[in-house]
């Protein structure tokens, strides 16, 4: 890793160095790491306390795997290995990250936006990869954690480098983007989401600009501009925003677009001068936007419309976002890593394409603020009358979803209490049900009541929901 002596690092983290030897005062880290089963041998290692282990106990461990020394807010005991002394292992494994960041010279486009972020992500990475090295987002790693700790994975092999950025409140984007410093900023759209910190749609439009704060001055800015508060976001170097969607209006935009279901769609891509067609494996609308996204990013970044195309047409699903399984006896439409408001309703809308009886199980969205009620009523409306066949509503908050769903269909209430065998002998016409659980438990026993073989499911609520278990229940 380019500079990062334990010398360099204890300047960048305004730590105490200390234990060093003449061996290894010039020896640049081959790792930094937080978990101490990844680290190797001349690696550092950041003891970081966390809610059920303290890294500070592992020290001696990563000692023994030959470690080149550790960042630590305490001595180390009954070892010796050199050790930088902190205040915060968090504020310095941030401060590291900047420090290595600076040392790169490679491109790092940073994606942010209320939904579709790594979808948006994977297929950006998708078509990078048809002409460099990249590195991407792995999981959930897109937080003031999860991105230094992707950044410090950055190699001298990688040519190129796609960073997802979440946050959930004001300040936090500031200093994501001081630690990935973004050559290229994506922001997908501008959602009804982390509304308990960021109030409304401009808040939450405030606190996503915050990833221009640290950009590269000469960088570029691409917005969805069929999204009505990214449309005015003004030029933050020298070059304008680009926009993408699906208006003729944008500079890239999607013409012809065919829907084929769960298999994904087919769209021509008009770039500037060049007009061609691409193949979207991933099913939904959403992922129209996501392709343009990349298309003009992998187009900024001088590939050709062949190397866009191919990269696009091997975009692959990640778990937990708009996955579809065929099982043996479902099709599973496992979109359950997190969801809002707008996820929820394009989640739905993908259902409605599915072949056989239309089932949605679907559990609370959080961080909605104070109109959380209203919001899921809405959410189980919007099912209802998009026709889904069977509803199952879980947790406190969606009994507001249950009531919604209720309210705008003629869905048949199955209620609490009921008799789910009863569900089984409506005909076709009156085969409409709408179900509430107010534990995942009290769902996952009346589950296989409830399904018939052929059945589609989408299975979505926020990811403290932890319906990736509904998921294991069906695959199982």
């Amino acid at each position: 890793m380019k500079n990062m002596t334990l010398e360099n690092i204890a300047k960048a983290c305004n730590g105490t160095l200390s234990g060093i030897t003449k061996e290894c005062a010039d020896q640049e880290a081959v790792c930094v790491e937080i978990d101490s089963r990844k680290i190797e041998a001349g690696g550092v290692f950041i003891a970081t306390k966390g809610e059920r282990v303290d890294g500070h106990s592992f020290i001696a461990q990563v000692a023994e795997k030959g470690a080149l020394g550790v960042v630590c807010e305490k001595a180390p005991q009954d070892c010796d290995i050199p050790y930088i002394l902190v205040e915060d292992s968090f504020v310095a494994l941030k401060q590291i990250a900047e420090f290595y960041r600076e040392q790169l010279t490679i491109p790092i486009v940073g994606i942010t936006g209320s939904v579709g972020k790594t979808s948006t992500k994977e297929m950006i990475a998708a078509v990078l990869s048809q002409g460099f090295c990249v590195l991407k987002t792995e999981g959930n790693f897109n937080n003031e954690v999860g991105l230094p700790l992707t950044l410090l994975r950055i190699r001298q092999e990688h040519e190129a480098a796609v960073v997802e950025m979440g946050i959930s409140d004001f300040g936090e984007m500031h200093r994501l983007s001081k630690m990935a410093k973004p050559d290229i900023c994506v922001l997908t759209n501008i959602g009804q989401c982390h509304l308990e910190n960021l109030g409304t749609r401009d808040g939450i439009l405030k606190a996503k600009s915050e990833i221009f704060d640290f950009m590269n001055p000469e960088g570029h800015i691409f917005v969805n501009g069929d999204d009505d508060k990214l449309i005015t976001v003004k030029a933050k170097g020298i070059h304008a925003p680009v926009c993408f969607g699906m208006e003729p209006a944008n500079e890239v935009y999607a013409s012809d677009v065919m829907n084929k279901g769960l298999l994904g769609s087919e769209a021509v891509v008009h770039l500037g001068l060049s007009v061609f067609p691409i193949e979207i494996p991933l099913p939904g609308t959403h992922m129209v936007y996501n392709a343009l996204a990349a298309a003009a990013v992998g187009n900024c970044l001088g590939l050709s419309k062949e190397q866009i195309q191919e990269g696009i047409a091997s975009v692959q699903a990640v778990g937990g976002r708009s996955n579809v399984m065929a099982l043996a006896d479902y099709t599973v439409i496992d979109d359950c890593y997190n969801a809002n408001p707008v996820s929820m309703k394009a989640a739905i809308d993908l259902l409605t394409m599915a072949v056989g009886r239309k089932v949605a199980v679907l559990g609370d969205m959080f961080e909605l603020g104070a109109d959380e009620c209203n919001l899921h009523a809405e959410v189980g409306a919007y099912a209802a009358e998009k026709g889904i066949d069977v509803i199952l509503c879980t947790g406190n908050l969606s009994a507001h979803m249950y009531e919604g769903a209720l309210n705008a269909g003629d869905g048949k209430d199955m209620g609490r209490e009921a008799d789910v065998q009863e569900v089984n002998v409506l005909t076709a016409a009156e085969r409409k049900a709408v179900y509430y659980f107010a534990t995942r438990e009290e769902l996952l026993e009346k589950l296989p009541e409830i399904l018939r073989t052929g059945d589609s499911i989408l299975v979505k609520a926020s990811h403290g929901m932890h319906f990736e278990k509904v998921v294991e229940f069906l695959k199982a």
